[in-house]
Formats: structure tokens, C-alpha cells, sequence
């Protein structure tokens, strides 16, 4: 089976932006069990940003977009460097690849990186995928690695895309507009399903959350 695995910030860092290496640590050793078991496995991870703020200490997440693709850059090292270093204790080799919108929409660099994904899974290579945040703007990004994930799924004829949250899944409403009962499948993506997706109590299920995984989903099955 050929399986695309997307890791967000949150389960990558703690709050100050430097590696959770328990979860890390967790999170290759079951990716390297499903290859070890003939799987072909690729992770979608953010992180870059994050680990950039905290290796150059930073009290916050930079709000203009240079700082924010200064701390990508210094981050994106951090990252690949921890992925390399974890995955290799299993015998295990990654690539990175930092993709932007217009490798998608381009039909050319579209082709070009995805006879690159071929080639690097007929080698046994885990290729490591995460949008190119040191070069992204607005009229060239993906979005965000849930979308990514979805599209990296259709690109590669995957049969299973997996997006890794923090949060307790999707959540009904109460009549009072409290969470409700968590929904274990979604049969039918409608504007009620969607509508569940917005802003909650706690915080956790944002427009940006769970709203672009239920778009993953959408992208990732049709």
C-alpha cells in the first residue's frame, strides 16, 4: 500500500517552538514499521517555521512574511536534520522536497517532481514533503500541508492519506452550541458538515483546523 502521512506544527513542537522529541520519536518508529512491512510511505510535515522560531529564540511566530521565511529557512535544517537522524536509526533513508502552487500548476515542473516521487519510492527512499515557505507568497502557496497531503495522495495514486491532528476529530454541536459526540465517519461532505468545522469554546477546531482537513478530504477522494 502507498500511504501519505501529513504531521502538523503542534504535534511537531511545544508552544516555545523547539522538538517534541517524545512524539517525534514516536511518529518515525511506527513510519518506518509500516515500510519495514512493504509499504511505500510519504510524509507531509510542517514544522519549519515552528523549529525556526525556537532555534533562534524567538518570543513569537514572525507576522511579516520575510520573518516568517527567515525562520522557514533556519527551521527547514532543524527539521530534515532531526528526520534524518531518527529515521536512519531504522535503517531508513528520506529526501527532502519543498514544493510551492505553481509546481502543481505548472504541467512541466508537475511532471518533473512527480517522476522524481516515482523514481525515489521505486528506491525505497521516504520522501519528506513540505511546502517551500522560504520562497511561498500568496499568488504561489498551496495553502496549508493538509491540502498538500491531499494532493500529494492524488498525485502519487496513493491508497490511503492520513492527516495527524492534535484534536479529538470532528465534533457534532449540541442544541446549547457546546461540543457534541465526536464523528467517527463522514458518509456524505455537505454544508452541515462543514458548518461543524468552525470556531468552537476551546479554540481547537478553527476555520484553519479542522475546516482544511475536511477540504483534504474532499481533494484527496474525488
Amino acid at each position: 500500500m502507498k500511504v501519505v502521512v501529513k504531521v502538523g506544527t503542534s504535534t511537531l513542537t511545544h508552544k516555545s517552538g523547539l522538538i517534541n522529541i517524545r512524539l517525534v520519536e514516536t511518529l518515525c518508529k511506527y513510519l518506518s514499521d509500516l515500510k519495514n512491512a512493504g509499504n511505500e510511505v510519504i510524509l507531509v510535515s510542517s514544522g519549519a517555521i515552528g523549529m525556526g522560531v525556537g532555534k533562534l529564540s524567538l518570543k513569537e511566530r514572525p507576522s511579516d512574511l520575510a520573518g516568517k521565511q527567515a525562520a522557514a529557512a533556519v527551521g527547514q535544517c532543524e527539521l530534515m536534520y532531526t528526520y534524518s537522524k531518527l529515521f536512519s536509526e531504522y535503517h531508513h533513508t528520506v529526501a527532502q522536497i519543498l514544493l510551492t502552487g505553481s509546481d502543481f500548476e505548472d504541467d512541466t515542473r508537475h511532471e518533473n517532481f512527480s517522476q522524481t516521487m516515482r523514481r525515489l519510492l521505486e528506491m525505497g527512499v521516504l520522501p519528506i514533503i513540505n511546502e517551500n515557505d522560504t520562497v511561498s507568497t500568496e499568488q504561489i502557496t498551496v495553502g496549508d500541508n493538509d491540502t498538500l497531503c491531499a494532493m500529494m495522495a492524488s498525485v502519487t495514486g496513493a491508497e490511503l492519506a492520513v492527516i495527524l491532528t492534535t484534536v479529538d476529530g470532528l465534533r457534532d454541536r449540541n442544541a446549547d452550541g457546546t461540543l457534541g459526540e465526536r464523528i467517527p465517519v463522514v458518509e456524505k461532505l455537505d454544508d452541515d458538515i462543514r458548518a461543524l468545522a468552525g470556531e468552537t469554546d476551546d479554540g481547537n477546531f478553527s476555520i484553519g483546523g479542522m475546516a482544511s482537513k475536511l477540504r483534504a478530504a474532499e481533494i484527496a477522494c474525488t
